[in-house]
């Protein structure tokens, strides 16, 4: 493994150990020349999933893109890094558990507003109305109203118990 400090091609594993979800390895390194030490995860290589946009065009999943949307709706958000991988972890498994060889876009950007809503409601409504894609005020009022009339039946739910 490569140091992504001095580039130096040889390290050691100083500890190793599965990730929260179980669906990869965490492996701390220390480099041979420099010191430094750095962490890499291993996963499993699996066959590539095409993912179907709304336009009909196809192309290959990349939990990348999830991420940095997630990042760019967290932004300023009491979110920690770890709690966006977490998400992004679950919709991967979501993908690749699914065994299709083709799954929407529609359905990845579902699962990942279901997790926001739970994790925080700013950062939702914000990865909403990019990925609903709001025309006008009044589609960004319908959805709001709807968080708004979700929360109260959550709310009334859990005073009835």
């Amino acid at each position: 493994m490569r140091c992504q400090f001095c580039g130096y091609l040889d390290s050691r594993v100083i500890d190793s150990r599965p990730t929260e979800e179980g669906t990869s390895i965490r492996r701390r390194r220390e480099c041979l020349r420099c010191g430094r030490r750095f962490t890499t995860y291993e996963k499993i290589e699996t066959s590539p999933v095409m993912i179907i946009k709304k336009d009909m065009r196809r192309e290959v999943f990349n939990p990348d893109k999830i991420k940095k949307g997630l990042l760019l709706s967290c932004q300023k958000r009491p979110i920690g890094v770890k709690e966006i991988d977490n998400i992004v972890e679950k919709v991967e498994k979501l993908v690749h558990s699914s065994g299709e060889e083709e799954f929407s876009s529609r359905r990845i950007g579902e699962a990942v507003m279901d997790e926001l809503k739970l994790l925080d409601e700013v950062a939702y409504v914000r990865f909403a109305s990019v990925y609903r894609q709001f025309t006008d005020v009044s589609s960004f009022m319908d959805e709001l109203n709807a968080l708004v009339l979700e929360g109260k039946s959550r709310q009334n739910a859990d005073n009835d118990k």
